[in-house]
């Protein structure tokens, strides 16, 4: 009998802390934004900015490219995915055999600047010789107006959008199947930052990252989409007039019709408010398009 009713003082006591203890966890909504580390920066001003207005949200961002935010949607272990590209058909597919169906939101625009070192003369390319110079093709600076010098050539890691964004619109030059690859030579690093680091060291480097990451320790090249020109430089302006041959959308999915504090964090970033900070972030905003 002692021990029937000792048993049953410790349930009701474990009954009262657990009543207790719930309340205090759900007020607690917690929201996991994965994927592009282009808009990884942007992404995380936004949360912090819509966590001080909604202190009851706890929004998680993390990076690690793309296909890596896309492929968590896909397996139900993030709320939004940010990337840098749309989505691709067989990533369709596969959501929805997962059992979801993912909604799509254009959220700001970027223009992929082309960096070499500013001690490098070169100031303009083409698409063409762009796409020389990453599969390999032209190997020295000499062949595009600079010195005789070999190219380091730079690039994001395959998971990035930005990367699979230069492949089929630099390389393949819109041919999204076309059988233009990067050089075995193309040295693949994992961040942003990376590559303006390492263009920043190398006198002979070339590589490219999203607007909002160049700094003036790199130089932009002007690059025109035909041979003759007119050579345009990355800007807000070139970005928002389409001027510039290699702007695009930056985007978040997420696995259904967003509700509730998922919805609010979106409508936020694509509100007046979080726009501004699109523009701060060194992106383009959509009000300009």
């Amino acid at each position: 009998m002692r021990t029937d009713r000792l048993f049953k003082i410790l349930f009701v006591a474990l009954t009262v802390f657990c009543a207790g203890a719930l309340p205090v966890q759900a007020k607690e909504k917690m929201i996991q934004a994965k994927g592009s580390d282009t808009i990884v920066n942007l992404s995380q001003a936004w949360a912090e900015a819509f966590m001080t207005e909604n202190p009851e949200v706890n929004l998680a961002v993390t990076g690690g490219g793309s296909g890596t935010g896309i492929a968590a949607l896909i397996n139900g272990t993030t709320d939004i995915a940010n990337a840098s590209r749309k989505i691709k058909k067989k990533e369709l597919d596969d959501a929805q055999k997962a059992g979801y169906y993912p909604e799509e939101f254009k959220v700001a625009i970027d223009a992929l600047a082309v960096i070499v070192n500013p001690a490098n003369p070169v100031k303009e390319l083409t698409i063409d010789q762009l796409s020389g110079i990453f599969t390999g093709k032209i190997t020295n600076w000499n062949e595009v107006g600079g010195k005789d010098q070999k190219i380091l050539v730079l690039s994001r890691e395959r998971n990035s959008g930005t990367h699979m964004y230069f492949l089929e619109q630099v390389l393949r030059k819109g041919n999204e199947k076309g059988p233009e690859q990067f050089a075995p030579s193309v040295l693949m690093l994992p961040s942003s930052e990376a590559i303006i680091n390492e263009t920043s060291t190398s006198e002979s480097a070339i590589g490219y990252d999203g607007l909002g990451y160049v700094t003036p320790k790199v130089k932009t090249i002007a690059v025109a989409a035909k041979s003759g020109g007119p050579f345009v430089q990355p800007s807000r302006e070139t970005a928002t007039n389409r001027t510039y041959p290699i702007w695009r959308f930056l985007y978040m999915y997420t696995g259904f019709k967003p509700r509730g504090e998922i919805k609010a964090f979106i409508n936020f970033a694509l509100s007046e408010k979080g726009q501004k900070i699109v523009e701060e972030m060194g992106f383009v905003p959509l009000g300009e398009k």
